[in-house]
């Protein structure tokens, strides 16, 4: 909304310095600082809130022990990040983009989704929340209506099927009829992921930083026909909008890391954790660089493996000996290394570290193509 008020004061009036503002730059920072602001403001109030109603994690017998002490801790974090971020994209961003328009309808959806899980675990006691069966209904829907989205947009001609291969120069894959169920497999798998990822004090929402401040270079760049056609890469024009987005999630994620840091003052919860993960999934999508996920997600990605083979390895063992065995003490991986005697909070800085190098490797495909 401010976008368009500087805008037109600045063409109308012209008052000086308001023309900055036409700038995604200038809106991407404006962005980052009022996302900062917010969650430094209304996390504290939130927290006090929570606490006030009872309304914290219950213990989890499925985790290490030593996360038994956690139980109690104000949950549902996630409506200070999605609020820090929706906001000041309704603020500095061009709101009828296409591209904000999906990104925002995705976070939403799945904010929506994880408030209700968490609402029905934590206010309802029931203690699997939201039928896995509905929430993969409702994860499905979203992936349906942004591949649907991209399909058919006009700003996607000539492309709306394709991806770019990462560190392939002029190569382009073409999904043709199974693009939209790759959407949809992609939006519903990095919301999971995340979700997974979301068990250590801060880590989800630094490592979904690190990812965002790496999209935001993916979008600014799609999206300037000057640097797309230099490091030569697909011009989507319009993109650039979605570096806003990416500049406020950074914000706001970094920001609520300042009350999940180790020891936490308050969890994300499924309400963050699905919406987050979402919406890095689109972003990915939109910016058409769902192949480099693997990479950029990468600690998403072993996060969802580890989990994934532990389980067919237990139901594998289980039947052939008649008793189920590990690969891992304990999955996700990061209460594998819990159970190895790392600390939390070094374990959560070693994955900072991975997801940075994954970052840059992610920006090499700028140039090594």
């Amino acid at each position: 909304m401010l976008y368009y008020l500087f805008d037109y004061l600045h063409r109308v009036f012209d008052i000086p310095g308001l023309g900055a503002f036409r700038y995604i730059t200038t809106r991407s920072a404006a962005a980052a600082v009022t996302s900062l602001i917010l969650t430094f403001y209304f996390g504290p109030k939130v927290i006090r809130w929570l606490k006030k109603n009872q309304i914290g994690e219950a213990k989890k017998e499925e985790a290490p022990t030593t996360h038994h002490s956690k139980a109690g801790t104000p949950t549902m974090g996630g409506i200070i990040v999605i609020s820090s971020i929706v906001i000041p994209v309704l603020l500095w961003a061009d709101i009828l983009s296409i591209f904000i328009i999906l990104i925002l309808i995705a976070t939403l959806w799945l904010f929506g989704v994880g408030l209700l899980d968490d609402y029905l675990k934590v206010v309802k006691k029931l203690r699997k929340g939201l039928i896995e069966r509905y929430k993969l209904i409702l994860q499905f829907t979203i992936g349906l209506i942004i591949g649907i989205g991209v399909y058919l947009a006009p700003e996607y001609a000539g492309i709306n099927t394709e991806t770019t291969l990462p560190f392939f120069k002029d190569l382009n894959f073409d999904f043709s009829h199974l693009y939209i169920p790759v959407v949809i497999f992609i939006i519903m798998a990095t919301s999971n992921a995340v979700n997974l990822t979301d068990g250590l004090d801060g880590l989800s929402a630094g490592t979904i930083a690190i990812a965002m401040l790496t999209l935001a270079l993916f979008s600014y760049v799609t999206g300037n026909a000057i640097y797309s056609d230099y490091l030569n890469i697909v011009y989507i024009p319009g993109t650039g909008e979605l570096t806003i987005f990416c500049a406020a999630a950074v914000g706001a994620t970094l920001g609520f890391l300042w009350f999940n840091s180790y020891p936490a003052q308050i969890f994300m919860g499924d309400t963050g954790s699905l919406a987050l993960g979402g919406a890095l999934g689109t972003l990915s999508v939109l910016v058409k660089k769902e192949l480099l996920l693997p990479i950029l997600g990468g600690i998403f990605f072993a996060e969802t493996v580890s989990v994934l083979i532990q389980r067919f390895y237990f139901k594998y063992t289980r039947k052939k000996y008649g008793e189920g065995r590990r690969v891992f003490k304990m999955a996700p991986l990061h209460h594998h290394f819990e159970l190895l005697n790392w600390s939390e909070p070094k374990i959560v800085v070693r994955f900072f570290i991975i997801a940075i190098i994954l970052a840059i490797i992610s920006l090499t495909t700028f140039k090594i193509r």
